[in-house]
């Protein structure tokens, strides 16, 4: 019965369940192949790290396509604004409080430039966006011909990209050699995310809508706390919750209540859904395009710094295919190219997917060309997946 159950919801659900397992199955191949090394705390920490400046680019590609449209410049921005950024804490020799919400304050220009372009000029956002793509390209290389590479030599910006949260205790016997704080933090997350889904599913109850079944909502339960709780040891043996992915999981869970528990979240996904009837139901389409692309800019900046930042650099090549990656980790995470479905979840879980296949064909030698070739293979079957399971609804 139980299996049953199981397996119903796994088909009812294979959308949001199929990233999980496709990632469980990756990790779990990569960790076989590459005798234990992928799954170290060290490795598991850098991927993690380096995932930070995608995750972010495809949280807010995943809002922009759900919205119908696509933003190709968010690459070349995020590297431009990097460089901004470096040159201003370099040259400039301004703090890092200053640079930082500067930075951010360009992209959200950038992003509203774009926006005017495609919601009150009318030019398709491809065409737009690729002008963009073409502009910052070119922005960049100009701030970065005199210097080439610039060199950020601010500890305190830097600490972001390569930077980990202080530890609470460290002399506590017990755990010793683990990051506590680390591990309290993730005992919280847990305990929350359990409390959470009970109270999700009481209230689904009480408004009479399908839950899952006691044993597999058990079975969700224990086997998402001990993934979280496998990861979150694997962190505190080394040096425990990096700045880089606190400031992810910040974005993660700003946007994701955004979307999914306000007016302005409501309408986006209404207008993804369908903007003619989203217009005439009193939602304006153009605000929501605005909105949409000044979040995807500001997001390029935060990229940006924190691309800088891991690097501690700016350099002429910085953004190169940013945003095919961006645009593949929320394709992988469950965005529809047809628009109106999408979580911002999905596109953190896609990040991760597309960044773990990168570091694990790393570990193992893989030819680059080759690389490429599995990472576009698996952009190709989860645009297929989307499609089909749309046909499958319908």
């Amino acid at each position: 019965m139980l299996f049953k159950d199981l397996k119903k919801a796994l088909g009812a659900n294979v959308r949001d369940y199929g990233m999980f397992i496709a990632l469980f199955v990756i990790m779990a191949f990569f960790t076989i192949t590459t005798k234990g090394l992928f799954i170290s705390s060290q490795n598991i920490s850098n991927l993690l790290n380096q995932t930070g400046y995608i995750a972010v680019l495809a949280v807010g590609m995943t809002l922009v396509i759900v919205v119908r449209h696509i933003d190709l410049s968010v690459g070349f921005l995020a590297g431009f604004l990097g460089a901004v950024g470096a040159i201003g804490l370099s040259a400039w020799h301004l703090p890092a409080f200053v640079v930082i919400p500067m930075v951010l304050a360009l992209g959200v220009l950038a992003g509203l430039a774009t926006a005017f372009l495609v919601a009150k000029l009318g030019i398709p956002s491809f065409v737009a966006s690729l002008a963009g793509w073409l502009i910052y390209r070119g922005a960049l290389l100009l701030v970065t011909r005199k210097a080439g590479t610039i060199i950020i030599d601010n500890p305190t910006f830097n600490a972001i990209g390569n930077g980990y949260i202080p530890d609470i205790f460290p002399e506590f016997m017990l755990f010793e050699g683990m990051h506590k704080l680390t591990l309290l933090l993730g005992m919280v997350a847990v305990v929350w995310f359990v409390l959470k889904s009970l109270r999700d599913r009481k209230n689904k109850q009480a408004y009479g809508f399908d839950v899952l079944p006691t044993g597999v909502f058990v079975i969700k339960l224990v086997f998402i706390s001990l993934i979280l709780l496998a990861i979150v040891w694997n962190l505190a043996g080394y040096n425990g919750l990096s700045w880089t992915m606190v400031i992810v999981l910040a974005v993660v869970f700003i946007y994701d209540f955004v979307t999914r528990h306000t007016v302005l979240g409501r309408h986006i996904y209404a207008v993804g859904g369908n903007p003619e009837a989203a217009e005439l139901s009193g939602i304006s389409v153009k605000k929501i395009v605005f909105t949409v692309f000044a979040s995807m800019g500001m997001l390029s900046a935060l990229s940006g710094i924190l691309f800088s930042s891991y690097l501690a650099s700016a350099s002429p090549q910085a953004g190169t295919l940013f945003e095919l990656d961006a645009i593949a980790a929320a394709y992988i995470g469950g965005v529809s190219a047809a628009g109106g479905v999408g979580k911002v979840t999905g596109s953190l879980i896609g990040a991760i997917v597309y960044m773990t296949l990168t570091s694990g064909m790393n570990l193992m030698g893989t030819d680059m060309a080759l690389q490429y070739v599995v990472r576009g293979a698996v952009l190709a079957l989860a645009v297929i997946f989307d499609v089909q399971t749309r046909k499958v609804r319908r």
